[in-house]
């Protein structure tokens, strides 16, 4: 940056522009995110309903990581809209699949057939728990979950975002695939291809399958 001396004058107008410039570099920057990537799992509660066909722009670009094997799942309270209650620390005993996803974030939106399909392929085996992070929690999935009609998936609410904070600095969807001990596997941020080869090649070799 080039610092201007004491006697140079410029028009007050030309001052806002590299600051309009940048802010809109930025909105263009966050908008590609939100569309080719994850999701961010804080967004305003007026963009989580004013989100525009979801269905349409999801991507599903997500890899595995396994950089945080090991780490214990984190023992967090969810309800459903049927009023029911489940703690996530009393999982264990089981592989379990926890998928965390909102009804406004377009790569969840298009994971979540191709995740309600590995629930009822590996029905027995793994179990899938979605927990969405949308702040209106049932308001926002119940009526998701009735107009899909899906056989295998639960509609678990987490309106607080505790069990994405838990987990760190995560986007949305987060997928965690934890053993039977309760301990990481590995993770996918991003939408992933669950009716893939790969997804189930990593799963089998996970679980013993």
């Amino acid at each position: 940056m080039i610092a201007l001396g004491p006697s140079a004058k410029r028009p007050p107008h030309i001052w806002l522009e590299p600051f309009e410039l940048s802010r809109s570099l930025l909105t263009l920057a966050l908008a590609a995110l939100l569309l080719t990537g994850g999701c961010d799992r804080e967004a305003p509660q007026e963009a989580q309903e004013n989100a525009p066909s979801p269905e349409a722009t999801g991507a599903l670009t997500g890899t595995i990581d396994a950089e945080y094997a090991g780490e214990l799942m984190p023992a967090i309270a969810l309800t459903n809209p049927s009023g029911g209650a489940l703690n996530t620390g009393a999982l264990q005993g089981e592989p379990v699949l926890v998928n965390l996803w909102a009804t406004w974030c377009a790569p969840c939106v298009a994971e979540m057939p191709l995740l309600d399909e590995l629930a009822a392929e590996y029905d027995g085996r793994l179990r899938v728990v979605t927990v969405s992070q949308d702040l209106t929690g049932a308001k926002a999935v119940e009526p998701f979950f009735a107009a899909r009609r899906f056989t295998h998936l639960e509609p678990w609410l987490d309106p607080e975002t505790a069990f994405g904070f838990a987990l760190g600095d995560v986007a949305l969807p987060t997928t965690v695939l934890y053993d039977a001990a309760g301990q990481e596997v590995w993770r996918v941020q991003g939408g992933y291809d669950w009716g893939s080869e790969e997804a189930r090649a990593a799963i089998d070799t996970a679980i013993g399958g």
